[in-house]
């Protein structure tokens, strides 16, 4: 593990920061942001065609389920050897500006994250959300040190489980400066898991005879990302999906907070110079802290914000195709492109000797994690939507 001071002019290889200076042609820097808009531009067309493209094969279920991110790492990598075999990736890196398309994604992550109708679900949701969280996070973090995994990629690990996948790994990422190569991992990771929980929790659900709000919190607090969750949620039914994404939704607004304790922490313990005293730190580091601090939170946090204040102000425009409706709807959009255009980005930048520096063992801590994740989500939804609140959605 570096113990090099957080604002230190020279960081860990493959960090994720915007501070990387920039030092070839400009030319081959647009050839690069060229490149990865056209990749971008080909997972979108990918992602909306390919489950028509394959109805009739084998392949068609499986094409329904599969996210953006897929196909944007994996064409990200079938380009990064392309380059790398022709020597002109380094060359065209500056153009994969990965830390700016993540954060400014996750600024429009917050326009979707509406604290209204999260009151409007209530106490239970947010005790489920807080306790499922705290459990999951805690856990994965214990079971990852355990096996003997560095701080940065538990951070990833433990994020990416008990919050919201994709979106809080790459947050995570942004607060701990993680290598880009261990976010591309846990994000695999995060996908992989995903897309059997699309199926296996809807007919777990079912064979247990859970109601429409226990299965809804069941799948919203388990299931990693908001489109799985959105995918799981609609073959269960339409009342579960609603619920489903409500806790999702409250868990999304949930990364903020994390990523600035994460940034806190990691500023003050774990990545402190090894000469300096942790009191000393604290007394004097909290420069170093606002310097480290992911300053994309306090963009997330308004956009949340403004867009509760402004749906409470004028309730009729959140309506099917009102102004403030369609004002998120396009914000969604951006958020996806940013989104895709990071994980292009990840794939271009990747440096395949981290797979075999990693090794089996986050696979591991992310399968302990995930049944760990089932086992607590299940009993947390049972009990407080089942027993404590079930009047409430009888």
């Amino acid at each position: 593990m570096s113990t090099k001071s957080p604002v230190s002019a020279s960081r860990r290889d493959g960090e994720v920061s915007e501070n990387t200076p920039v030092t070839n042609g400009g030319g081959w820097t647009i050839l690069g942001l060229l490149l990865v808009v056209a990749l971008a531009v080909s997972v979108q067309i990918l992602t909306s065609n390919m489950p028509d493209w394959t109805a009739d094969t084998w392949f068609g279920p499986l094409a329904k389920s599969i996210e953006f991110p897929v196909y944007a790492i994996a064409l990200g990598f079938l380009f990064n050897g392309i380059l790398s075999a022709t020597g002109v990736r380094d060359k065209m890196s500056a153009g994969f500006r990965t830390e700016f398309f993540i954060k400014i994604g996750l600024v429009l992550l917050g326009t979707t994250v509406n604290i209204n109708v999260i009151l409007e679900m209530g106490l239970p949701a947010i005790i489920q959300a807080l306790l499922l969280i705290t459990i999951v996070f805690f856990f994965t973090w214990w079971f990852a040190g355990i096996i003997g995994l560095e701080p940065h990629l538990r951070a990833l690990l433990a994020s990416a489980l008990s919050i919201c996948g994709v979106s809080a790994a790459v947050a995570a990422a942004g607060a701990v400066n993680a290598k880009k190569e261990q976010l591309a991992y846990v994000a695999g990771l995060v996908i992989v898991f995903a897309l059997p929980a699309i199926f296996l929790l809807p007919w777990l659900a079912g064979v247990m005879g859970l109601s429409p709000v226990v299965t809804g919190a069941w799948i919203g607090g388990n299931i990693d990302t908001t489109a799985a969750v959105t995918a799981a949620g609609a073959m269960a039914g339409d009342e579960v999906l609603q619920y489903a994404s409500v806790v999702k939704m409250i868990q999304n607004a949930l990364i903020g907070f994390v990523a600035v304790a994460l940034s806190i922490y990691f500023t003050l313990k774990v990545d402190r110079p090894a000469n300096i005293s942790t009191t000393t730190v604290t007394r004097a580091g909290w420069g170093q802290v606002w310097s480290r601090f992911p300053k994309f939170v306090l963009g997330f946090l308004f956009a949340s914000i403004l867009v509760s204040v402004l749906a409470a102000i004028f309730p009729a425009a959140m309506s099917d195709g009102a102004w403030l409706d369609n004002g998120v709807s396009a914000a969604k959009s951006l958020q996806t492109m940013f989104f895709t255009l990071a994980f292009v980005s990840i794939g271009l930048e990747f440096r395949f000797g981290a797979l075999k520096e990693a090794g089996w063992k986050p696979i591991l801590v992310f399968f302990v994690g995930t049944i760990a994740n089932l086992v607590a989500g299940l009993a947390l939804s049972w009990l407080l939507f089942g027993v404590i609140f079930g009047g409430n959605f009888a």
